[in-house]
């Protein structure tokens, strides 16, 4: 596949996708190593005027007052990863890793974090060799971003914490010698580039929600077949009625059933013999529920390709900002906008199950299943 460039750019889920599971490779172009060179050149200028920045000479949280010696910054960094460290249950998949990896080099690579060009080429390299962190499922703290996975990712990076290569796991630092790349020592503001933001959230629901896309089409593709072995009728379809309420989904949908139905043999077997005038809300109300489903998941799917291409980081570098740069604090690393998606999106999808479980149950009750055998068995009793 065609290498996918990485300059900050919004990421669709696609492009996600294709690096995620699919192995393809990434780069960075030169305009962007020379946005993050201007960002580090404004960092390494404010420390050496003497000037007081968060994060980058001073301690974290309550401790943002306490001023650090310019000889103990690097180890600042590497304590901040450190400590953070902390998450429990299981690993993520190696395909949500690969996609935080990917995101978070994207977010470095906007050129408002600070860091050198060293970090976000070391990230794209773990992406191109097959290293993939061990990040624990659980430690994300929402409000404050996804600090624990985050610390996990960058712990690789430095040379510790576990990784997977080629299905096993091991040390990062093991991990880091078999593809022969070098751990970084990181220097002032990098751990907190690392570790700020909303990388694992937007890894996992950008995977989830591709998916939720997915199965939505296969829930028209499963009601279509559960019509037809109902013997009931596409005119609930029929697209002057979704014409009148015209939501996107909606009509999208009754569009997909349509096409799916087109020249039914079945259909046509009993057109002269139904007297029913409408079938069940399961069936002929597909196109409202999985409609509405399909505007869900769009929703959630441009609120993730915003976040893929969005400066998660605190604080932020703004070096071309007049009077020589600014860095400044700020919360993009808060998850919300986020989490309302995916709620929202949680919601649409176990209504979708509910429909479908509604079908299923139509096809097997012999109460209400059209004259099918009870439970679709062959020898209903003994079987």
């Amino acid at each position: 596949m065609e290498t996918l460039v990485l300059d900050g750019q919004a990421l669709t889920l696609k492009e996600i996708e294709d690096v995620s599971l699919r192995g393809r490779p990434v780069g960075i172009g030169p305009a962007t190593l020379e946005r993050v060179r201007a960002s580090r050149e404004l960092i390494e200028g404010i420390l050496a005027a003497g000037q007081t920045v968060y994060g980058v000479n001073t301690g974290f949280g309550k401790l943002s007052d306490v001023r650090i010696p310019a000889g103990s910054l690097a180890q600042l960094q590497t304590n901040l990863v450190r400590s953070h460290a902390g998450g429990v249950g299981q690993p993520l998949s190696e395909g949500e890793s690969r996609a935080m990896l990917l995101l978070r080099a994207n977010v470095l690579a906007k050129g408002f974090s600070g860091c050198r060009r060293e970090l976000v080429e070391l990230l794209v390299a773990l992406l191109n060799a097959g290293v993939h962190p061990v990040i624990p499922e659980k430690g994300s703290v929402g409000a404050s971003g996804d600090l624990a996975p985050l610390a996990h990712l960058a712990l690789v990076a430095i040379g510790e914490g576990e990784a997977f290569f080629r299905g096993e796991r091991m040390a990062g630092g093991e991990a880091l010698r078999r593809v022969g790349l070098q751990p970084l020592a990181l220097a002032a503001k990098e751990g907190l580039a690392l570790l700020n933001g909303t990388q694992a959230m937007t890894a996992v629901g950008a995977l989830a929600v591709a998916r939720g896309l997915r199965v939505v089409k296969l829930a028209d593709a499963s009601g279509a077949m559960a019509l037809e072995a109902l013997m009931g009728t596409p005119a609930a379809f029929d697209a002057r009625i979704h014409e009148a309420r015209p939501h996107a989904g909606q009509v999208a949908s009754a569009s997909h059933l349509l096409r799916l139905l087109e020249g039914s043999e079945i259909r046509e077997a009993h057109r002269e013999q139904d007297s029913r005038v409408q079938d069940a809300y399961c069936l002929r109300c597909m196109p409202q529920v999985h409609g509405a489903v399909r505007d869900v998941l769009e929703h959630a799917q441009r609120v993730l390709q915003i976040e893929a291409g969005s400066a998660t980081d605190n604080p932020l570098v703004f070096p071309e900002t007049a009077g020589g740069g600014a860095v400044i604090s700020g919360g993009n690393f808060h998850g919300a906008p986020l989490a309302y998606a995916f709620d929202y999106a949680a919601i649409a999808l176990t209504d979708l199950g509910s429909i479908t479980e509604r079908r299923i149950d139509r096809l097997l009750n012999p109460d209400i299943n059209e004259g099918l055998p009870a439970f679709l068995s062959h020898d209903p009793g003994l079987s």
